[in-house]
C-alpha cells in the first residue's frame, strides 16, 4: 500500500517541493529511505517509529520504502519527520485524508511525537504560497515565521496524534494570525547609540559619510581608541530596512538557524563581528551542502573585521567576489549554491604590530620593516575596494571626563537617509546602482565631474602626497557623498578636501 504527503527542503535561500512517497509492503522487517537523504534525514527511521508507537498507533514491523522525491538532489535535516510519519500511517491504513495534496507538512518528531522546530521555514513558506498551497502544518516554535510569509493558513502542530486527527477531519485547528506590519515596527529598535561615543567626533564624521555613500571603511588606530564601538553603532546610521529586505535577511539567517527564540523577523540591519581565527569557508559559506557564511548573514548590514591585518590572507582573498558582485557563489561536487552577500564592509586595524605608533602616551616599539610588513598584510585588491581610511586617536581624558556631546543616531540617519534619496534620484535609470560606492568609472566621470580648483587638490594630492593613481577615483565617489550630505548638487573644493583626508593607508610615507 502506498501513502504521500508534501513537505519542503531549502537550497540556498530558496525551497522546492519534496514529495514524501511511502511503500508498505510484507516481508522482513526493514525501513528504507532513498532520494539522497543526508544526515539527519537518514536517520529519520528511528525517531519515526518510535514517535508513531509512543503516540498509540500500532503498525506492524514489515518493509517500507520511503523515497524523497526529486531523487537527484541531496536533502538533510530534521524536518521530513513528519510528513514520512503521516506517509507511514497512510500507507499502514491507519487513517485516510483527502487534504493532503494541498498541505505542506514539516517538523521534527521527538521519540515520544512532540513536533520540534526545524530551520528554514520561512523560505518554505514563501515557496508554499508561490506553489499555491492551501495550508502549512509546523512546529509552533516556527508559526511566527511562516505565517511571514503572508501565503497559506498557517496551523501550529503539537504532536503526531493532532496532525493526524487534523488531517483526518476529527479536529479543527485555529490557523496562526500575525500582523507583520507589527512584528516590524516592534522590532526596529537598536540597543547601543552614537550618544555612547565620547569625542572622535571626526570619526562619527567618516562613518556617517561611509554610511550615505555605502562605502567600504577602515579605522586605523591604537588599543582602546574605541574602532569596535564605533563600528558597533554604524548600523544604527543606515536607512531603516525595508520589508522585502527584512524577508531578504530573515530567510538567511532562517537557513543558518539563527533566528532567536519568539522572534519572527529580522528588522534591524545585521552586524557580523567573526574573530580573525575564522577559515574561508565560515567567512564566505561552505560544507557539503553548502552553508551561508558570515559575509551572507551580514546582508543588507554590516560585516566588521576587527584586527584586519590579522586574518589569513586566503581568507581576505575571497572576499573580492561578494564585495564586487554582492553574491557568493560556493560549488561543490554535488550542489552550487548562490548567497546574497551585500554588505557593507568595516575593518579596524592597529597602525603597527604593538598598536602604539601614533600613540602620545606609550612608545611604539616596531621598526619600520616590521610596520611595513604588518601593513602589507592586507592585499592592494583588498584596499582597493575600501573607499574610506580614517586615523582614531587615543580618547583624550578629557573626552572620557565630560559630558557626552555627540549627536543621537536618530538625528545621523536623517542626514544619511536625504543623501541616499539624492543619490536613489540620480540612478534611477541605472538599475544596478543604488548607492555612490557602487560606481563604475564610467558613471564616475558623469557624475562626479569637479572644477579646476578641485583638479589643483587632486594634482597635489597625487603627487605630493604619495596617494597610488587607484585613490583617484575613490577619493571622486567619497567627495560625491560629502557633497550629497550637504545638499550640493556641484562638488567644491571643500569636498574634494575631506575626501582626500580619508585616504591615509595610500600614503607613501609612515608617521
Amino acid at each position: 500500500m502506498l501513502g504521500r504527503a508534501l513537505s519542503a527542503a531549502v537550497l540556498g535561500i530558496d525551497a522546492y517541493v519534496v514529495r514524501v512517497e511511502v511503500h508498505r509492503e510484507g516481508g522482513l522487517a526493514h525501513f528504507s529511505v532513498v532520494g539522497l537523504p543526508e544526515g539527519a534525514a537518514k536517520e529519520s527511521k528511528d525517531r519515526v517509529m518510535a514517535a508513531i508507537k509512543n503516540s498509540g498507533y500500532h503498525v506492524s514491523v514489515t518493509r517500507f520504502t520511503i523515497n524523497l522525491a526529486p531523487a537527484d538532489i541531496r536533502k538533510e535535516g530534521s524536518g521530513f519527520d513528519l510528513p514520512v510519519a503521516v506517509g507511514v500511517l497512510l500507507s499502514a491504513g491507519v487513517f485516510e485524508s483527502d487534504k493532503l495534496d494541498r498541505v505542506l507538512l514539516v517538523g521534527e518528531l521527538s521519540l515520544d511525537g512532540q513536533v520540534q522546530p526545524v530551520h528554514g521555514v520561512l523560505p518554505m513558506a514563501v515557496m508554499a504560497k508561490k506553489e499555491g498551497f492551501k495550508a502549512m502544518l509546523v512546529p509552533p516554535a516556527n508559526a511566527k515565521e511562516a505565517a511571514l510569509a503572508a501565503g497559506p493558513d498557517v496551523y501550529p502542530a503539537r504532536n503526531l496524534r493532532e496532525v493526524v486527527d487534523f488531517l483526518a477531519g476529527r479536529v479543527e485547528l485555529e490557523p496562526f494570525r500575525l500582523d507583520m506590519r507589527e512584528v516590524f515596527d516592534r522590532n526596529r529598535q537598536y540597543v547601543v547609540d552614537f550618544t555612547d561615543v565620547r569625542g572622535q567626533e571626526h570619526v562619527k564624521r567618516a562613518l556617517e559619510v561611509a554610511a550615505a555613500g555605502a562605502h567600504n571603511i577602515i579605522m586605523i588606530g591604537p588599543p582602546g581608541s574605541g574602532k569596535t564601538m564605533l563600528a558597533k553603532r554604524l548600523p544604527t546610521i543606515l536607512p531603516d530596512l525595508t520589508l522585502e529586505e527584512a524577508l531578504e535577511t530573515t530567510k538567511i539567517h532562517s537557513v543558518a538557524g539563527l533566528l532567536p527564540p519568539d522572534t519572527a523577523l529580522v528588522a534591524t540591519r545585521p552586524f557580523r563581528s567573526p574573530h580573525h581565527t575564522i577559515s574561508d569557508a565560515g567567512l564566505i559559506g561552505g560544507g557539503h551542502i553548502p552553508k551561508p557564511g558570515e559575509v551572507s548573514l551580514a546582508h543588507h548590514g554590516v560585516l566588521f573585521l576587527d584586527e584586519l591585518p590579522e586574518f589569513k590572507r586566503n581568507v581576505l582573498e575571497v572576499l573580492r567576489q561578494p564585495l564586487e558582485d554582492g553574491r557568493v557563489t560556493i560549488a561543490r561536487a554535488a550542489v552550487s549554491v548562490t548567497y546574497p552577500a551585500k554588505f557593507m564592509l568595516a575593518a579596524a586595524m592597529n597602525p603597527c604590530p604593538c598598536g602604539y605608533l601614533t600613540d602620545p602616551n606609550h612608545e611604539c616599539t616596531c621598526s619600520l620593516p616590521q610596520i611595513q610588513r604588518y601593513r602589507s598584510r592586507i592585499s592592494g585588491p583588498l584596499l582597493d575596494r575600501i573607499d574610506i581610511h580614517v586615523e582614531v586617536p587615543a580618547v583624550p581624558y578629557e573626552d572620557l571626563a565630560g559630558k557626552p556631546t555627540g549627536e543621537p543616531s536618530e538625528v545621523i540617519r536623517q542626514r544619511v537617509i536625504r543623501a541616499r534619496q539624492r543619490q536613489l534620484q540620480r540612478f534611477r535609470s541605472y538599475p544596478h546602482i543604488f548607492a555612490n560606492a557602487h560606481m563604475q568609472t564610467r558613471e564616475i566621470r558623469q557624475f562626479c565631474k569637479v572644477g579646476p580648483e578641485s583638479q589643483e587638490l587632486l594634482r597635489m594630492a597625487i603627487t605630493k602626497l604619495g596617494l597610488s593613481a587607484r585613490a583617484y577615483d575613490r577619493i571622486l565617489k567619497v567627495a560625491r557623498t560629502i557633497a550629497d550630505l550637504e545638499g550640493e548638487e556641484q562638488i567644491l573644493p571643500q569636498h574634494v578636501s575631506e575626501a582626500i583626508q580619508y585616504r591615509s593607508l595610500d600614503r607613501e610615507v609612515i608617521v
